[in-house]
């Protein structure tokens, strides 16, 4: 009689993509984490915007020692991934900037994407339990 094999546990192997290459667990999880990281920093310079009809900017910053200020550093922590894009292909677009520079602003805006991305996926998770 031939039994059927148990089904494999992600946390046991790699997980097939498509046959063409093998990704670890914690490679999806840092993916996700990535993705969930532009996400909110997306929705956060979003939400800015529509409320204040201007564009969030690191500008929030000038603005002297005061209470606003300060509240607005929490706010930029997590929008600044997107800020970061949003300038660096702008001025790609009209300063003509060259590609290392548009090459190293995006490896700064996806590592401070990973980095609030897993900020996010350990509070929902502390959330959840």
């Amino acid at each position: 009689m031939w039994w059927r094999r148990p089904p494999r546990l992600a946390m046991q192997a790699a997980i097939d993509v498509g046959g063409a290459a093998d990704m670890s667990p914690e490679a999806v999880q840092s993916f996700y984490a990535l993705m969930l990281g532009f996400a909110w920093a997306g929705f956060l310079a979003t939400g800015y915007q529509a409320a204040t009809r201007r564009p969030a900017s690191f500008r929030l910053l000038q603005r002297g020692p005061k209470p606003s200020t300060f509240a607005a550093i929490p706010f930029l922590v997590f929008a600044a991934p997107f800020i970061i894009m949003r300038n660096t292909l702008r001025a790609r677009r009209f300063d003509n900037r060259r590609f290392e520079t548009v090459m190293v602003a995006t490896i700064a805006a996806g590592i401070w994407s990973l980095m609030t991305g897993t900020v996010v996926v350990m509070a929902v998770s502390a959330l959840h339990s």
